[in-house]
């Protein structure tokens, strides 16, 4: 290497160090008129260190890159800005010169790529830290809002004459809970309950999404029955709603009727197989089959029905709001709440309490003023079979200054039967499970002073033989069953009926039998509560309204049904509208039909009509002309007076054959042989 060379080479590592220290950047001169060769051993021998030395900066020093990330952008940006004008400056120069920087330049830019990375890592934590700050305040303003709707939800409820304050807590209906398949799982489990399931087949049909009932694969193919719903108005944030039946679908309700006339459960299968969704008929035959104990097939069709309903809701229908009602009064309307409550029983009888209690708040909820099937009378059973014991004690404690609830005699006896539950439990504290105690024992005592003609019933259907002092005494002897008024028996019978099961339980028997102990001390001390109770049963129960009657032939137990009274008993009761309201609101009427003959008639007017349809023994007025009527009179008389006649002579030409004698001369001996 020549000497200029190698002072070329001196004065560049000179100018390397001037430019590291940050004194004077390279002139383009330096390096003007060097061989390729001496360029590249040069730069092998001293490679750029500004570089290296930024590089190494920005890969350690990892924590200063995350605390002053925006710094380092700025400095990167303005410490590129003079690289720029220096390749600016040496553009000018030869290739050489060109090539030695556009490498250095690489190298910048691979720093410059590698912190710009490191730098968007950083803005991208931010970013996300940002963003989940956002989704906290977001989520706090939904729950914020959440609440301030549910405060104006108990408002709404607590303007009205039959809630409380937790009454939108207490009678809230949940969607997931309305389906069985939520409760079987809950106790055997996914596995076993959707083992059987088949998987879809891939031609599948796509149907409405529902929540009550799915549509089976073995039921007709669904087309609109003609019902649908209509908003009637909306009142104090209380929506009021109604079916409708359309022109169609009134024609079949006619010729539904005419089937249940004839008494023919054929005809209204004939009437389903050409109008597969027809309601009443899916619930008047759900009876028959399950008169027939098919079971199965009859919760089929109810649930058929409630697909049937649940196709045709208003989009501003819900249930589980609260706030949609549906009257009663409209025929329309009460073929919704039976199939509601067929349902119901099917679940609680197919082992799903908890799902059938949401049916039964549903019920409650579509009218609770009215309550016209009487779900007041049967939500204290579900909810102990579902051991629900709070929301049964909320709902008393609301609904007791309105509704009187301790005046009948479930409510009585299941609050009492729900603190002693809670004080069996075993995550309780020991005070706390000595006041539940407390005022469970309180509670029976006063239900058993209320109400003694409850007692020896539920004994008897609990197989308890009671104690000779009990059977003797006055308080619950047989007067305490006779002397009661009908009314009274009436709900006595339903209660006992329905929850005996409930009773027999070791632990609640020895609890029952120490209550009972301590109120018949109480009437032979002549407590003043006893008498008091005593005026109340004369003064009350006289007679039963009309709903709780619809609610004893809708549970069926014998007990209760055997207690009602004649005018009910004695009147036809059918299966799909059992005793209707008298004050219905009906939409529109069934033409009437023409009777041909009055029921009256002797069996020879029958005869005669037979014969002639033009017969009229009773002489009533006819539509005709008076012309008419005189000239249909004459043809009568001269038709009667023919078959008179023919009569006549077809009685004196019969001629009965004598039987042969015994002493006949010319009968053959061996003819019998």
């Amino acid at each position: 290497m020549s000497s200029r060379a190698l002072r070329r080479l001196r004065g560049k590592q000179r100018g390397q160090e001037a430019l590291e220290a940050g004194d004077e950047a390279v002139e383009p001169g330096d390096l003007a008129g060097e061989s390729p060769e001496e360029q590249a051993g040069a730069q092998q021998l001293d490679p750029p260190k500004h570089k290296k030395n930024k590089a190494q900066k920005n890969f350690t020093n990892i924590y200063e890159l995350i605390c002053d990330s925006d710094n380092e952008v700025g400095k990167i940006s303005s410490d590129d800005e003079p690289e720029k004008q220096d390749k600016n400056k040496t553009s000018c120069t030869g290739k050489n010169e060109r090539s030695e920087i556009e490498k250095s330049t690489q190298k910048q830019e691979e720093v410059s790529t590698k912190t710009g990375d490191r730098v968007k890592k950083k803005k991208k934590k931010k970013k996300t830290k940002a963003t989940e700050d956002a989704q906290e305040a977001a989520t706090d303003n939904v729950d914020l809002l959440l609440e301030n709707l549910d405060q104006s939800n108990n408002l709404s409820l607590q303007s009205e004459n039959c809630g409380g304050s937790d009454r939108r807590s207490v009678l809230h209906v949940e969607h997931r809970n309305l389906n069985p398949e939520t409760e079987l799982k809950r106790y055997f489990g996914a596995r076993v309950v959707l083992g059987d399931q088949r998987p879809r087949q891939r031609n599948r049909q796509f149907h409405r999404t529902t929540w009550m009932t799915g549509p089976k694969d073995s039921w007709p193919r669904f087309s609109r029955p003609g019902i649908s719903m209509a908003l009637l108005e909306s009142k104090d944030g209380i929506q009021y709603f109604t079916f409708e039946h359309s022109r169609d679908y009134q024609q079949v309700q006619f010729k539904f009727l005419d089937a249940v006339e004839s008494m023919d459960p054929n005809n209204i299968v004939a009437l389903l197989q050409l109008n597969p969704y027809h309601i009443d008929s899916l619930l008047q035959l759900s009876d028959v089959c399950r008169i027939q104990e098919d079971q199965e097939m009859a919760r089929d069709l109810i649930e058929r029905a409630l697909y049937s309903f649940e196709c045709a809701f208003h989009p501003l229908f819900s249930l589980t709001s609260g706030t949609s009602r549906l009257d009663y009064l409209r025929p329309e309307n009460r073929a919704f709440y039976l199939a509601l409550y067929k349902h119901m029983m099917f679940l609680e009888k197919r082992g799903c309490p908890r799902t059938a209690l949401e049916y039964c708040k549903l019920i409650l909820s579509l009218d609770p003023d009215s309550d016209s099937l009487c779900m007041l009378l049967l939500i204290d059973f579900l909810t102990l079979r579902s051991r629900e014991y709070k929301p049964l004690l909320h709902l008393y404690q609301d609904w007791e200054e309105h509704r009187n609830l301790s005046q009948l005699p479930n409510f009585a006896f299941s609050s009492a039967l729900c603190h002693f539950h809670l004080s069996q439990q075993e995550d309780l504290d020991p005070e706390e499970s000595d006041t539940q105690r407390q005022e469970a024992n309180q509670r029976l005592q006063d239900a058993l002073i209320m109400f003694p003609g409850v007692l020896m019933p539920l004994l008897d259907l609990c197989t308890v033989q009671a104690d000779a002092s009990v059977t003797s005494h006055t308080f619950f002897g047989p007067k305490s069953q006779i002397g009661q008024p009908p009314a009274l028996a009436e709900l006595s019978a339903l209660y006992v009926g329905r929850t005996c099961s409930l009773w027999r339980e070791a632990a609640v028997m020895l609890w029952l039998e120490e209550t009972v102990q301590e109120v018949l001390r109480r009437v032979d001390a002549k407590d003043p509560l006893v008498e008091e109770c005593q005026n109340k049963r004369k003064q009350r129960y006289q007679s039963a309204p009309r709903n709780i009657h619809r609610h004893v032939l809708l549970s069926e137990i014998k007990e209760a049904t055997s207690s009602l009274p004649l005018e009910i008993t004695t009147q036809p009761v059918m299966g799909f509208d059992p005793l209707p309201p008298l004050d219905s609101v009906i939409s529109y009427a069934r033409p009437e039909r023409q009777h041909v003959g009055a029921s009256n008639e002797s069996t020879l007017s029958l005869f005669f009509r037979s014969l002639l349809p033009n017969f009229n023994a009773q002489g009533g007025p006819r539509p005709e002309d008076d012309m008419e009527v005189a000239r249909a009179g004459q043809e009568l008389n001269q038709e009667v007076n023919r078959l008179m006649v023919a009569m006549r002579d077809m009685l004196a030409n019969i001629r009965f054959q004598e039987p042969p004698r015994e002493d006949n001369p010319y009968r053959d001996e061996e003819e019998w042989d």
